[in-house]
């Protein structure tokens, strides 16, 4: 794939906060960002260019019937201050054509998914912050261009990804925070879209994060639609409960994203000899755990948080504390480990990081 590399004059280049505890989550853009077109049956004219807005018409699919799609992935500035390194990135790759697949939308081939975005990122690098738990955090994404007023598949797409350095995706940083088990509203059904990386499924919860955030927590944990019982993840993250010295989350069956961080945790825990079950367990198991001591503690696990404690839930009108609103040990342990390695300061032994290479 020939990229078009047109760049900003370097006197009209943004540069990083002096001081990292500056930069938040998601409110900072890089310079450029990488746009690639489907048209007519092929993909066509791969640029990077300067980070600003799109022309598309007002009547684009992706603005009337949805069909859209993105990834959130991460780069890492290494332990020796000059190397950045990917997490996984085929991962991603795949992830985002199995999303284009379900929402029948052209798959960017993931060998040119790779390709742009290394060449994007190595051009962006001095934008990768240095503090541990910063990142440049990458959005690819997949929007239907098509101009027409019916629902149908479009037959045009434009996938593009920005960049934006990042400090940690909670304000509290590693500390336990508060999640909000929502009893009525759903996050996805089985035949869905759950297991797809698309708006519509965070649209959906919006309502419920609002009513979490009111009642003093920083996210929602979803139980299942059928039943309102069986616990399936938890905001932006998969969740994890470590009871009976079990660590438990919810399957991929449908319903579940397939998250990147999730698989890496999973093979991770297991290989620290912790057992570990892909089960569904009650919200009443859950709370019982908890009253009778057998639920010793609780994580959630995604891109932008990494591992995010669980001290505290709250379920109907009740707040139930999980280890005294401490990090656990296991959470502590997984979270090390997992960071150690995406920043370079632990021998990578399984070909996890992914060096961004100079073209």
């Amino acid at each position: 794939m020939d990229i078009n590399v047109k760049l900003k004059p370097q006197s009209e280049r943004g540069s990083l906060p002096s001081d990292d505890n500056q930069l938040g989550f998601g409110r900072i853009f890089t310079d450029h960002m990488f746009v690639v077109d489907y048209h007519e049956g092929k993909w066509k004219n791969a640029r990077i260019m300067p980070f600003g807005p799109f022309s598309l018409s007002p009547a684009s699919l992706v603005l009337h019937y949805g069909q859209e799609i993105f990834e959130g992935m991460k780069a890492f500035r290494q332990e020796n201050k000059k190397d950045v390194s990917f997490f996984r990135p085929e991962k991603n790759a795949k992830r985002m054509v199995d999303s284009a697949i379900r929402l029948d939308m052209e798959p960017f081939p993931e060998e040119h998914f790779l390709t742009g975005l290394n060449k994007l990122v190595n051009i962006e690098r001095d934008w990768v912050p240095n503090s541990h738990g910063t990142s440049l955090y990458l959005r690819p994404t997949l929007i239907a261009t098509e101009s027409v007023l019916g629902l149908k598949s479009s037959s045009d797409y434009r996938f593009y990804i920005i960049l934006s350095p990042v400090g940690p995706y909670f304000s509290e940083g590693f500390k336990p925070i508060k999640i909000y088990v929502e009893p009525s509203y759903v996050r996805a059904v089985h035949g869905g879209i759950g297991e797809a990386k698309t708006g519509g499924n965070y649209a959906a919860s919006l309502l419920a994060l609002k009513k979490a955030r009111a009642s003093g927590c920083s996210q929602v944990l979803w139980l299942d639609a059928k039943e309102h019982k069986y616990i399936e993840e938890v905001g932006t993250m998969n969740q994890f409960f470590v009871m009976d010295d079990i660590i438990y989350t919810a399957p991929t069956d449908g319903t579940v994203l397939k998250g990147v961080t999730r698989e890496s945790v999973l093979q991770l825990a297991k290989d620290q000899g912790y057992k570990v079950k892909e089960e569904y367990l009650a919200i009443d198991q859950v709370i019982d755990g908890i009253k009778n001591g057998a639920l010793s503690e609780a994580f959630g696990a995604g891109t932008a948080a990494s591992i995010a404690p669980v001290g505290e839930l709250r379920y109907k009108e009740k707040v139930y504390q999980i280890n005294n609103n401490r990090v656990g040990p296991i959470s502590e342990k997984l979270y090390e480990l997992l960071t150690g390695i995406q920043y370079g300061r632990i021998k990578d032994e399984y070909g996890w990081n992914v060096l961004v290479k100079d073209d």
